[in-house]
């Protein structure tokens, strides 16, 4: 019994519960987001949605540093906050993505963008799934190109919640960021792909078995 109630203190860490609390604000941060987008388009701004959501998402942003200092200096690193904390920052990203691409705030992401993103992530998501079936393995630790995509994208979402001036066409520096953004989302989607590509081709799984 003592064992058991040791195991399940161990699971349910200080951090892992800072970890599962973002991902409970992302529903939270949608909600308020696609409320401030419908009183746009029904003519009665509430920009009290819109600072909601800003407050949530900054919140939820910065518990990611909060549960992985915890982690580290409280000795709380285990499996499941391994596991989930990526998980929890990638959704948390898309999240913002694709409400700023798909709503009516005033200025807003493309939604090209928005497929750029979902699309590479699928394509990595299922490159990792293949190659872990096929070869077993696999060795594919993050790029610096995929750094550089992640703190690109998220300085669009960011950039888009902090603009409370814009409100019909897009700055010309946001213009460029997101340009920036889709380019390193590209390139790292494509250094993915052929990593993955050589990883089958050195596993011998990308020819048919000799007879």
């Amino acid at each position: 019994m003592l064992l058991m109630g040791t195991e399940r203190e161990i699971f349910v860490t200080t951090a892992n519960k800072i970890t599962v609390t973002r991902l409970l604000l992302i529903p939270v941060f949608i909600t308020l987001a696609a409320y401030y987008s419908r009183s746009i388009a029904e003519g009665a701004e509430v920009v009290g949605f819109r600072i909601a959501a800003l407050a949530v998402y900054a919140i939820a942003s910065l518990s990611d540093a909060i549960d992985g200092y915890i982690a580290r200096h409280y000795n709380q690193q285990t499996p499941f906050g391994q596991a989930l904390d990526p998980v929890a920052d990638k959704l948390l990203l898309l999240s913002g993505v694709i409400i700023l691409s798909v709503t009516q705030w005033h200025v807003g992401l493309p939604i090209w963008f928005a497929a750029l993103v979902i699309a590479r992530d699928v394509i990595i998501i299922t490159g990792v799934l293949i190659i872990k079936h096929v070869a077993g393995k696999i060795e594919m630790g993050p790029l610096w190109t995929s750094k550089v995509c992640t703190f690109l994208q998220l300085s669009c979402v960011v950039w888009i919640l902090l603009d409370f001036w814009s409100k019909n066409d897009r700055p010309l520096p946001l213009d460029l960021l997101i340009f920036s953004a889709a380019g390193f989302t590209l390139v790292s989607g494509l250094q993915y792909i052929l990593e993955g590509i050589r990883q089958l081709r050195e596993s011998g799984h990308t020819h048919p078995p000799a007879t």
